[in-house]
């Protein structure tokens, strides 16, 4: 049950800690020091819901549509190794993290944005949803429990640690180099879990 746990945090990890247009409000706030806490929240809170609608509805899928879930498993292997290797060839060129267009702003308007990036992107049924609960439901019906609480915690502890990290990160995602490496894990963390997937 530890190891579903760990596989959880580990994949929910991977696919969180990404360049990508949620995580820079988070951190640009977090730098700013403005609403951190409701944005945290916000974030952490629907990604719990998105991973629990996850493995909750793909252990319906399997139970009533065995077929259903192999196809969407090989999905899962192309889209994980896709993500991978674009992770991979993302990290050649150097990019960093800006907090361009920094200013003030009601905590309405910070929550509504955070909600907005959460789910007005269609990335985040692919990964949380799809994906996070395809993975799940390898892990068997009570591992796939404690994969999602891996998840979970690994979605809250980045969360907040971009929220209220920022500060002593800023230094460091300044560099491009920073990103570089953080791609190149994330790539080959996708590719390991496509090749896991794969194997069943």
């Amino acid at each position: 049950m530890i190891s579903s746990a760990v596989t959880g945090l580990l994949t929910g990890l991977a696919l969180i800690v990404a360049i990508g247009a949620q995580n820079a409000y988070v951190l640009r706030q977090g730098l700013i020091r403005q609403h951190v806490w409701p944005i945290v929240a916000i974030c952490a809170i629907s990604d719990l819901l998105l991973i629990l609608a996850g493995v909750a509805g793909i252990g319906t899928l399997v139970e009533r549509a065995p077929l259903a879930i192999d196809v969407v498993r090989w999905l899962g292997v192309a889209f994980l190794t896709a993500y991978g290797l674009r992770s991979l060839w993302q990290a050649r060129h150097a990019s960093g993290l800006t907090t361009a267009g920094r200013g003030e702003s009601s905590v309405r308007t910070a929550v509504l944005t955070a909600m907005a990036l959460t789910w007005l992107n269609p990335h985040v049924y692919l990964d949380t949803v799809l994906l996070l609960g395809s993975i799940a439901a390898h892990e068997g019906p009570v591992g796939k429990w404690w994969f999602a609480a891996g998840a979970s915690i690994g979605s809250l502890v980045w969360f907040a640690g971009l929220g209220y990290g920022a500060r002593l990160l800023s230094p460091l995602l300044a560099r491009p180099r920073a990103w570089q490496v953080l791609d190149v894990l994330i790539g080959l963390t996708m590719l390991a879990i496509a090749v896991k997937l794969a194997r069943g």
